[in-house]
């Protein structure tokens, strides 16, 4: 058996202890401003099979240091803009642990949606599933 030193229950409690919280109501009432950015950090094949919030921007979890690092060749320029950050997953792990990440990094204004997208659905929250009306990655 492997011997962990932390398991990810913990390193996700660690995250929230340190993370800014946005409950699912807040959020829905942020992302209608235009100066919010939601961040979906879920693999593509997850955001084609389940759907995603409109006008959310794709940004798998394992490409985020990359993506936000100005003097990385994969930079994106969408992190150079001074938005509200809306992170989300499926449940908030993974979201957690990004915007731990990404507020380490330096990103201001980065914050997680509690639930993440399962909660988002449940509060009824403007979701869809053609990923073929989704804006194209910047």
């Amino acid at each position: 058996m492997v011997n962990i030193k932390i398991g990810i229950l913990e390193m996700v409690e660690k995250a929230r202890a340190v993370i800014e919280e946005v409950d699912v109501q807040d959020a829905i009432a942020e992302a209608r401003d235009p100066d919010c950015l939601i961040i979906d950090v879920r693999d593509i094949r997850e955001r084609k099979r389940d759907g995603y919030i409109p006008k959310s921007f794709h940004c798998p979890r394992g490409m985020i240091e990359f993506w936000l690092d100005p003097e990385s060749p994969y930079f994106k320029k969408v992190f150079d803009e001074k938005k509200r950050f809306l992170f989300h997953c499926k449940a908030d792990w993974r979201s957690a642990l990004t915007v731990q990440t990404v507020t380490t990094m330096g990103l201001e204004n980065a914050a997680h949606i509690k639930g993440g997208l399962t909660a988002w659905c449940q509060a009824g929250g403007p979701f869809m599933k053609d990923e073929a009306s989704n804006e194209k990655m910047r």
